[in-house]
Order: C-alpha cells, then sequence, then structure tokens
C-alpha cells in the first residue's frame, strides 16, 4: 500500500505499545498521527524494518479506549478554543452590524412618518401614533427585562456586595488550585490517554471549569460593550482554558496545552486584597501590583516554552523536541530576562526560539524596570509601620504631637523617673515623620517601655495599628517654640478631634499654648473634663506662675519643683544648693488618710502628718454632707480648724517619694501612737475601714490617676458649691460693707471686677508718669509687636485681682511696652482695676525711671516675639537685654518733694475712689509685720494746690536690688541672666541660680505636668487653683462665651467666695514669731503658726549667703522646699505659707485709707495674720540716725 499523505512522518513506521513510559516521551510527536489509517494497519502487519526516525508514543494503558493509531490530537483542543473564541467574535460583529442596519432603517422610517404626520394633520396623526405607542411598550418591556437580568448578573459579581466579593475571591481562589492541578499536570506527558472517570485530577479540573464557564455567562451578560468583554484577558483564559477540559472528556485524552494562562489570573491579586481590606495604602498597592504581573508574565512565559519545547516544531514533524520540566522553564525565562544566559538551558525549537527573541526584547524591559521599582518600594516601606501588640495585664498610652528629641526626652525623664511607684505603663509614640538618629537611639535605651510607630492621628487606620480604643490615654505635646501658636494649637485641637471621632471614651491629656484656644475643647462633643480629659494651657500656667511670684516671690520655682520629679543630689558642703536640693527632691502625691485621723481636724491631722509621719499635708479631697452634694468632691486647700476629717479622705501630701506617704494609709494610733521612727510605720494587723467609692475600683492606687471626675470640683474650680456648705463658712455674718448695687467682683465672685474702660483712659504718658508717685506696683515689661502673637496677658493679671485680696491690698499693675500689641491685649484686661500703660519700650531707661522701677514690689519681662526659629538662642535676646539694663541702672538713695500741678492729678487707670470714696493721689509703701514686704497703703495726700510731700526710705541704689523675674524660651539663656555665678551652660535649669532664686521661669518646666496630670489629674486641678486665683471650668465656658468677665452684683454666695486661702511669705525679723527666728527649728514655726493663726508653712525664702559666718551684702535669695522639722532659721528668712482669708482686715485698711499714717488704727480683736501685734512696737518712722540706719539693714533683707 502506498504511504500517501503520511506529511513526512514515513508511512512504513510501525506504532509501539507500550505502558511504560520514558522522561524522554513526555514530549509529543506527530509522526504517526500523520498517517492514514489504510496505511497504518498495512504497515503493522507487513513492515519488516526499523523506523528512521524516533516515532511518538503516546502513553496508553488497555482500560483507556485510546485511538489505537496514536494519532495526535492537538488540533482538536486547540481548535475548540480558536472556534469558541472567532466563533463568538463573529456572532458579536454579525450582531452589532444588523443592530446597526437596523437602526439605520427605524431612524429613516421615522423620518417618514414624522414627514407623513405633518401632512395628514392631527386628527390622522392621532391615529397613525396608536400602533406605535403599543410597539413601544413592548420595547420597553423587553428592555426592562434584559435590563433587569442584566442588573442581576453585575450585582452578582461586583465586589460592592458580599455575595460579588465571596465571588470573585472564589473564581481567582479556584483559578489558582487550576494553575496548581497544571504544575501538577506538567509532570506528565504533553498529551496522553486518560480514563475521566478514574483521573482524579481531571475531574477536579472539570469542576472548575464547570463553575468558571458560569461565571463566564455572568460576566458576559453584566457586560455593557460585549466586543471589548471578548477581547479583555480573563476572556482569552478562559477561551483557550474551558474548552480544552471538555474536549479531554468526549475524547479520553489529556493536552497540557494552554493552561499555563490561569497564570495570567494572577494580576488580579491586588483587587482580591483590595476587596479584603487587606491593602490600603498607595504603596502596598503598587508593590503588589508589580509582583503580580512579573510573576503572572514570568509564569506564563515559562508555559509557552514548555508546551514548545517538549511538543516541538509542527513542520519538522514534532522530531526536534526536548524533555524540559516545568521549571526548568521557569529557570531558562529567569536567566533569559536577567541577561545572565549561563547556556546550560536553551530553547532548541523555532517556535521557541522565536519566542525567547520577542521574550527577551519585552522581559528585558519588564525586568529592567519592574525589579528595581520593587526593591524601591520594599526598601522605602517604613521601617516603623507595624501595629502594636498589646500586652496582657500592661496598660499602654499612646504620645503623638511634637515629638523632638527634646520633648520626648524631658517626657520620658519625668514619666519613667525611679520615684514613682511601680510604673507598669507602656509608651507607645505616634508621629508622621521617622524619627532622626539620636531620637531613634533614645527609644533603644527604653526599648523594654517605648515603642514607636510612623503614622498620623488623624488617620483612623494609624490609631487602629497604635491600638487607641484600649489605651489608657492619650498625650499630645506641643511645640512651645512654634512661631504661630494659634495655628499649633488649632492642630492640636484637630488630633483630639480626630481621636476622640475614633473613640470618644479615650482619656486625652493635651498641651495648649494659648488660653483662648481652650474654649474650642469645650466645642468637641465628647470631650469631658469630668472623665479625665484635661488641657494643660502653657500660656495660663506660665503666667499665672509669674503672677504668684510677684506676690511671694520664689513661689514659681518652688510649684514647678514640686510636680517634677527630680533625684536626689546630696552635697556634703555647707552651701546653698545642699539646701536648695534637698528641698528639689520633693514632689507631690495623694494617699487616703487611715481611719485613726476620722474625726480630727484638719489642722490636727496635719501637724500629726508633719511631726509624726514626716509629712507635708496642704490639702485634702472633701466630700459635703449635703445630701444634694453628697457626690461631688472638692479639693481644699488648707482649710482650716472648722473642718473635719471623713472616712476615705484623700490627702495632698509634699514627699520625697511615694513609699513616704503610704505611712498616712497605714498609721494606726493603737500601733504607732508610741513609735518615733516613721520608717517604722508599716501596716499593721488592725482591722481598719478601707473606704473608696463605689464607682472606684478598690485596686485603683491613689498615687495614679484619680478617674473620678467629681474630684475636680475643688473649692478653686467649683465655689459656690463649697460656700453652700454652712460647715465651711467662717463667720458667714461678718459679711459686712455689701452693697448689692455696686459691681465689684465678677459674676463668680472669685475676682475684683470694675467696669470696661477704654484704653485712652489707661495710657500714661512719660511725663505723667514721672509726676505720679508709684510704689509697691508691679511693672511688666512687655516686647510685642502688631504682628506679634497674643501671650495672654489676662492669665498674668487675673491673679494679681483675685478677690481674696482686698482692694487696698491689689498692687497696681503698669505695663510698660508696645502701644500697638497692648491695644490688642486690652479686650480681656478692661475689666480689671488698678491698671495702667505707659507706651514705649523696656529698653528705655527714661521710661522705667517714670514707672519708678526702683520702687515696685516686682518687675515681670515677658517677650511675644519668637521669630528666630533658626536660631533658638535669640529667641530671649529681648528679655535678657532688658534684665541687664535694669540691672545696670542706678538710683537715688532717695525721693524729694514732687510737685504736682494746681488741680492736682490722677494718673489714669488709678480709681480716684478707694472703697469709701476718699480721693487717691498717692500710694505711699506701708512696712508690713506679716509678709516682709512693702504693701501699697492708699493714703490722702494734700488737697489739689499743696504740695504733697513723700518721703520715703530708699536703701537701694543699683538696679539689681530690684525683685525681678524673668520668662526664657530657650532654658540655656539663663546663663546670660546673671553674670556673676558660676553656672555651667549645660546645667541643667533648675539646678542653675537665677531658677533656684526665682528670677527666672522657663516654660519648659511645664511639661513634666503631663506625666503629673497622667498619674494624678487631681494635681492639676490643684496647682491651677494655686497659680490662678480661681479659675474653674465654669468660668472658663464663661469667657470662652463672651471672652470677657462679667461683672455681678454682690451677694452672700459671691462674697462668701471671697473666703479661700492664699500664699503669701512670713517675715521672722518681726512680729509673734520672731523669737523663733534667731536659731529656732521650722517645725516649732511650723506648729505655732498652725495652731495659732491656721497658717500651713510650706517653705522658706532664705538669703544665699545666710549660712556664711561672714555677713555678705548679697541680697539673692533661694528656695527651700519643706524643709525638715529640726531645720535651723535665720532672723532674716521668708516663710512661705498659706494664710487664711481675713474679713476683719478689709475693715481695718478701709478705715485706714481715711486716715493720715495712721496704721496703728488697725483693729487689733482679731488674730488674724493681717493684725498680728508687733512684739518690737517700733515707730513708723526711726527717729534718730542710728535707728534709722538699724531699719535701713532690717529692711533691706526684705528684698
Amino acid at each position: 500500500m502506498a504511504n500517501g499523505g503520511g506529511g513526512g512522518g514515513g508511512g512504513g513506521s510501525g506504532l509501539r505499545m507500550s505502558s511504560n513510559i520514558h522522561a524522554n516521551h513526555l514530549s509529543l510527536d506527530a509522526s504517526s498521527s500523520s498517517s492514514s489509517s489504510s496505511s497504518s494497519s498495512s504497515s503493522s502487519s507487513s513492515s519488516v524494518h526499523e523506523p528512521k526516525m524516533n516515532a511518538l508514543i503516546i502513553p496508553v494503558t488497555m482500560e483507556v479506549p485510546c485511538d489505537s493509531r496514536g494519532q495526535r490530537m492537538w488540533w482538536a483542543f486547540l481548535a475548540s478554543s480558536m472556534v469558541t473564541f472567532f466563533g463568538g467574535l463573529f456572532i458579536i460583529l454579525l450582531w452589532r452590524t444588523l443592530k446597526y442596519l437596523w437602526t439605520v432603517c427605524c431612524h429613516c422610517g421615522g423620518k417618514a412618518k414624522e414627514a407623513q404626520k405633518i401632512n395628514n394633520g392631527s386628527s390622522q396623526a392621532d391615529g397613525t401614533l396608536k400602533p406605535a405607542d403599543e410597539k413601544e411598550e413592548v420595547v420597553a418591556a423587553e428592555v426592562g427585562w434584559m435590563t433587569s437580568v442584566k442588573d442581576w448578573a453585575g450585582v452578582m459579581i461586583s465586589a460592592q456586595t458580599l455575595t460579588g466579593r465571596v465571588l470573585v475571591v472564589l473564581v481567582f481562589a479556584l483559578s489558582i488550585g487550576a494553575l496548581v492541578i497544571y504544575f501538577i499536570d506538567s509532570s506528565n506527558p504533553i498529551e496522553s490517554c486518560q480514563n475521566f472517570y478514574k483521573d482524579f485530577t481531571l475531574q477536579i479540573d472539570m469542576a472548575f471549569n464547570v463553575f468558571f464557564l458560569l461565571y463566564f455567562g455572568l460576566r458576559f451578560i453584566a457586560a455593557n460593550d460585549k466586543l471589548w468583554f471578548w477581547l479583555e484577558v480573563n476572556s482569552v483564559v478562559d477561551f483557550f482554558t474551558v474548552p480544552p477540559v471538555f474536549v479531554s472528556v468526549y475524547l479520553n485524552r489529556s493536552w497540557l496545552g494552554l493552561r499555563f494562562l490561569r497564570a495570567l489570573r494572577l494580576i488580579q491579586f491586588s483587587e482580591i486584597l483590595q476587596f479584603l481590606n487587606i491593602l490600603k495604602t498607595s504603596n502596598s498597592i503598587k508593590l503588589v501590583n508589580l509582583l503580580s504581573i512579573f510573576i503572572s508574565t514570568w509564569l506564563t512565559a515559562a508555559g509557552f516554552i514548555h508546551l514548545v519545547e517538549n511538543s516541538g516544531d509542527p513542520w519538522e514533524n514534532f522530531q526536534n523536541h526536548q524533555a524540559l520540566t516545568y521549571w526548568e522553564c521557569v529557570y531558562l525565562l529567569m536567566v533569559t530576562m536577567s541577561t545572565v544566559g549561563y547556556g546550560d538551558v536553551y530553547a532548541k525549537t523555532t517556535l521557541g526560539r522565536l519566542f525567547m527573541v520577542f521574550f527577551i526584547l519585552g522581559g528585558l524591559a519588564m525586568f529592567a524596570s519592574y525589579v528595581p521599582e520593587i526593591i524601591e518600594l520594599i526598601g522605602n516601606r517604613k521601617k516603623y509601620g507595624g501595629s502594636y501588640s498589646a500586652v496582657s495585664g500592661r496598660k499602654h498610652i499612646v504620645v503623638c504631637g511634637h515629638i523632638t528629641l527634646e520633648s520626648v526626652s524631658n517626657f520620658l525623664k519625668d514619666f519613667l523617673h525611679k520615684d514613682r511607684d511601680d510604673v507598669n505603663v507602656e509608651i507607645v509614640f505616634l508621629h508622621n515623620i521617622s524619627p532622626n538618629l539620636e531620637l531613634e537611639a533614645l527609644f533603644k535605651r527604653h526599648f523594654t517601655q517605648v515603642e514607636f510607630y510612623q503614622g498620623s492621628v488623624l488617620n483612623p487606620h494609624d490609631l487602629a495599628r497604635v491600638k487607641i480604643e484600649s489605651a489608657d490615654a492619650c498625650l499630645i505635646l506641643a511645640n512651645k517654640y512654634c512661631a504661630d501658636p494659634d495655628a499649633e494649637d488649632a492642630s492640636n485641637i484637630m488630633r483630639v478631634i480626630s481621636i476622640k471621632n475614633y473613640h470618644p471614651k479615650i482619656r486625652i491629656i493635651t498641651q495648649m499654648l494659648q488660653y483662648h484656644n481652650k474654649a474650642h475643647l469645650l466645642n468637641i462633643p465628647s470631650w469631658n473634663w469630668k472623665e479625665g480629659d484635661d488641657a494643660i494651657c502653657l500660656a495660663e500656667l506660665k503666667l499665672g506662675f509669674i503672677a504668684q511670684s510677684c506676690l511671694a516671690q520664689g513661689l514659681s520655682t518652688m510649684l514647678a519643683n514640686l510636680f517634677s520629679m527630680r533625684s536626689f543630689i546630696k552635697i556634703e558642703e555647707d552651701t546653698w544648693q545642699k539646701y536648695y536640693l534637698e528641698g528639689v527632691s520633693n514632689e507631690m502625691y495623694t494617699e487616703y488618710l487611715s481611719s485613726a485621723f476620722v474625726g480630727l481636724s484638719f489642722p490636727t491631722v496635719c501637724e500629726l502628718c508633719f511631726v509624726k509621719l514626716k509629712l507635708l499635708m496642704i490639702a485634702i479631697e472633701y466630700k459635703s454632707a449635703n445630701r444634694e452634694s453628697r457626690s461631688r468632691k472638692r479639693i481644699l486647700i488648707n482649710p482650716g480648724n472648722h473642718l473635719k476629717i471623713q472616712e476615705g479622705t484623700l490627702g495632698f501630701f509634699i514627699a520625697s517619694d511615694a513609699k513616704e506617704v503610704k505611712r498616712a494609709f497605714f498609721y494606726c494610733k493603737a500601733c504607732h501612737d508610741d513609735i518615733t521612727d516613721p520608717k517604722r510605720i508599716k501596716k499593721c494587723g488592725c482591722k481598719r475601714l478601707i473606704y473608696f467609692e463605689d464607682e472606684q475600683p478598690s485596686t485603683l492606687s491613689p498615687k495614679k490617676k484619680q478617674r473620678n471626675g467629681g474630684m475636680r470640683n475643688s473649692p478653686g474650680s467649683s465655689p459656690k458649691l463649697m460656700r453652700h456648705d454652712p460647715l465651711l463658712i467662717p463667720g458667714n455674718d461678718q459679711i459686712d460693707n455689701m452693697d448689692s448695687n455696686v459691681k465689684k467682683y465678677d459674676s463668680t465672685g472669685m475676682f475684683h471686677w470694675c467696669a470696661p474702660k477704654e484704653i485712652e483712659k489707661v495710657i500714661l504718658t512719660r511725663s505723667e508718669a514721672a509726676m505720679t508717685v508709684l510704689s509697691g506696683h508691679v511693672v511688666v515689661c512687655i516686647f510685642g509687636d502688631v504682628s506679634s502673637a497674643l501671650i495672654g496677658l489676662r492669665n498674668l493679671v487675673m491673679p494679681l485681682r483675685a478677690s481674696n485680696f482686698h482692694y487696698h491690698e491689689l498692687k497696681h499693675i503698669v505695663f510698660v511696652g508696645s502701644i500697638e500689641y497692648l491695644k490688642r491685649e486690652w479686650e480681656t484686661l478692661h475689666n480689671f482695676p488698678k491698671v495702667s500703660i505707659l507706651p514705649g519700650t523696656p529698653l528705655s531707661r527714661a521710661d522705667l525711671r517714670a514707672v519708678n522701677i526702683n520702687l515696685c514690689d516686682m518687675c515681670v519681662i515677658l517677650s511675644a516675639n519668637q521669630n528666630n526659629i533658626d536660631d533658638t538662642s535669640l529667641q530671649d535676646k529681648e528679655c535678657i537685654l532688658a534684665s541687664l539694663n535694669i540691672k545696670s541702672m542706678q538710683f537715688d538713695d532717695s525721693i524729694g518733694v514732687l510737685q504736682a500741678n494746681s488741680q492736682g492729678f490722677t494718673p489714669p487707670g488709678m480709681d480716684r475712689t478707694s472703697p469709701d470714696n476718699s480721693p487717691v493721689h498717692g500710694m505711699l509703701r506701708q512696712p508690713s509685720i506679716t509678709t516682709g514686704v512693702n504693701i501699697p497703703i492708699i493714703t490722702e495726700l494734700a488737697k489739689p494746690g499743696k504740695l504733697p510731700l513723700v518721703s520715703v526710705n530708699q536703701e537701694k541704689n543699683s538696679g539689681t536690688h530690684i525683685l525681678m523675674i524673668t520668662e526664657l524660651v530657650n532654658d540655656t539663656n539663663v546663663q546670660f541672666l546673671d553674670q556673676d555665678d558660676d553656672d555651667d551652660p549645660d546645667t541643667e535649669l533648675y539646678l542653675t541660680q537665677p531658677f533656684a532664686c526665682g528670677t527666672a521661669f522657663a516654660v519648659s518646666v511645664l511639661d513634666s505636668l503631663m506625666s503629673a496630670t497622667y498619674f494624678n489629674d487631681n494635681i492639676l486641678t490643684l496647682i491651677r487653683t494655686l497659680v490662678t486665683g480661681g479659675a474653674t471650668p465654669e468660668l472658663e465656658a464663661l469667657i470662652a462665651e463672651e471672652n470677657a468677665l462679667r461683672g455681678g452684683y454682690s451677694t452672700p454666695q459671691t462674697l462668701a467666695n471671697r473666703d479661700r486661702c492664699r500664699v503669701a511669705q512670713l517675715a521672722l525679723l518681726d512680729g509673734p514669731f520672731a523669737d523663733l527666728g534667731d536659731g529656732g527649728c521650722y517645725g516649732d514655726l511650723f506648729c505655732k503658726a498652725l495652731k495659732t493663726y491656721n497658717m500651713l508653712c510650706f517653705g522658706i525664702y532664705r538669703l544665699r549667703d545666710a549660712h556664711l559666718s561672714t555677713p555678705s551684702q548679697c541680697t539673692k535669695r533661694y528656695v527651700i522646699t519643706n524643709p525638715p522639722y529640726e531645720f535651723e532659721l535665720v532672723p532674716t528668712d521668708l516663710i512661705f505659707c498659706l494664710m487664711q482669708f481675713d474679713h476683719n482686715a478689709g475693715q481695718s485698711r478701709a478705715s485706714l485709707s481715711h486716715s493720715s499714717h495712721s496704721s496703728q488704727s488697725s483693729s487689733k480683736k482679731s488674730s488674724s495674720v493681717h493684725s498680728i501685734p508687733s512684739t518690737a512696737n517700733r515707730p513708723n518712722r526711726p527717729k534718730s540716725r542710728e535707728s534709722r540706719d538699724k531699719q535701713n539693714r532690717k529692711e533691706m533683707v526684705y528684698r
């Protein structure tokens, strides 16, 4: 028989049937498939020669009904895909062509009908429109049905619904599964006979492809553009993978073919991850896209090489094939793309080599562009982009805002201080800028308690990363040195809004720069100070501390040291630093009082704690006995002997560490009454009642933060409630001279108030100021201009106008500075009495002499200019120059006769009427036995036209003796204030002499309040009560509403608010304590002052060189906080004390204002500190030169 139609395969070549297949025969060969059935039969029976070429061996078993002639059927698999693709494409194009022709025909017919309708008239038109309407209804019905089916299909495959997302993810997962089956089958021959019912992988692949076929139908129905859908990648993948599976079932044979195209489904991997909300950032999406495109292209190309190399070229009768595994092809494609080309594996077929020629162009370009970009994205991945993993049993806080090396180091130094009792809190920093090397090293040093994550609190995703919902609190730090404080506050307010929006219950403690911006926090619905939210206003506290220094110099240093954690530094030498540092190691703590104190008065408990427990208690948390306010708690500072300690009272103590304060909780009268060593006071076995609020868990340590919001209702924060309790009002019936028709105080009764004044009425010219005898006043030197940020001078004036001062005790305030700047501040100052303005500059000595700066009680130097951000050392240049300028000034020893004009002169801002409408033409300083400084006493001078003679003892002739406090922005600039000190430039601020003496104050010391407030939010309430003069949340809400104090009529309730203690300085040179001033013990003074006058002493303001045996002319003083009982006093000491308010002092001073100089006419019936009799009984004016010199030496120590 003829070989006919063999196609180069050789008609005489027989088929060798074998069930044992060698690996080299995994490739396909088409030599046998080219023979006809007759020639094959004849050859198999008659041929006696071996074939000259290798024949294809198709694996077959006796159980598989495969074609015994061994013909290749790859074309059937490929034809099924091509027919499906091109057939569908032809149908779509044909449908589009017919639709287009139909549309054109209908359009022409519509025009003809429209013309006919115009010609026939309206009556005939109605008749012709009827069938058209019916037709349109039918079309509309058809379109509606098709649209609904299309919408249903769109919903099924859309990732916007749960069903669609599940379906999309399932299709992707099954595609990957089909690809895995391909990887498994790639180890088999390209084409082989298989039984569908016995081949498990073929059955699974068939099930997958049935699902793909159904999904393809849904996609086709939902597609708007069928032609574009037919040509997209996913559709092409289905065309060349789904039909061959059905052909393989029909023919009982398998062809590996183009199943590798399933790898192209990997391109959708990023979309699937986005559907599952795994990828959320642009960088991660881009990275996954690049990787998926690169890998899918790589695997698909490797599949094509595997197919052609194992099959061979068709025109070579598939004889030039080579056995390559799929993974060898993957390796070949990688070395080809990377242009390495080792040559160990290469393409032999013409199709393979032709494909490699084109692939190397695109593959090399993809490799050169994708791989570097992938590496860059991985390299640029945030180093601190992970998520916080909460540790069971350990709390964590989130710190954000202004995160720098300085702010973080100051915060960590105070927060993780060893004096804190068991700080089991992890600190999580969140900032959108990665830390520099120094900050990173700081984090690594504290890696056990500190973690850093890069992100923004304005991004909810970043808040979720740091587990803000489970955080114990969120602390927001502010940039104290920014050029625009309002912008910084706005940023922090936005952070609060974002955090509260994400988790309304989170406790937030934020720093604010400007007082007026605190009002914006009240607009946040979830902001609740009762639940622990706090705003630490740096301007309010800074100016409040400075204002208190005007009343008792050095108090700012003492209070700043109390809420800052300082380690004890022991100095053996007998220097002033030794005593100062002993006081610096004291901090403020809270602890519940033992039941042994129940029923005792506050002075009794205070004395017992100081003498026996070596603790200083300055305040308590009081729960009112009134039923309506029983749930409200207040913080009472030195309330007096009328208050009895209740069960479960929380005390505020000054001590060196938290362990010492535990003595107040463990104290038992039965067990510890005879113990002299306070260290032996430990927990005893006596049964005691431990009191806690129902809403407060018993495990809460009082040294930690107090979460009960009611604790904030202190006498300073809610004075009205305090004064409603009759037990807390000593002498309610002593309120005299109450005129309900005159508004003397604000509506809360906490501050002196006057009707708003125009700024022109309080402006002094230099000549007017020079003609005015200003004495005992406060000079405020302010640097600022029309473009400077407002610093809030109201916060400086309010403590000086607190209502617990009598009107005659108010120090006159004179502002020296730019009138343009002060006009901007005046809106918040026009309701305060005794305020004047001298337009000028603090650097002008003429302006300073005009306001009698040498006679002032305090000179405050402030600056609103903070523009030198590049060089922080220059931020304080104005304040330093002004301070040095004042210190270098020289003054005469006395002030002579001043000539007033014939009409008499009252300076603007000074009231013409005293409290009793007496004319005021000047001020004279009256030596005070109580404070050791000169209190301004209003006196009536000669009538107009006379020569008012004012004689003032003035022992100072140099500006170095002027009491001064300078505000600094940069701590290191403190070295320039005192030229005669020996401070190292690297010395910490609290160790420098100006700070220890109370002559310098920097806002950086307030950083410690963040930690103190977190651990105990009552500390902030106590500090604000002491320094602000009585600012309350209610008052803040009122100021936020009106931006000004509102005057109120005097009522018993508002006047009762004046009955609160204040800070003062007690002189030991003269008075009832003079006997203790010379070698006496501080403990004796403490007990005597507490028992006799209800005065609570808590520190000493001592001359710097008082410890020297030789007398020194230095008048500088330093602060000693909470000295021990046996501490020896010297006569020149000034004692810091909390003084009770005295109603009788107002009456005596009011009557004094109508007399000439009769200071002896003050009432001596009350044993208040205002009327303590003088033991020396000296006359007001020394009559001899010797006594005058003695008086001068004594008065010099007061300064």
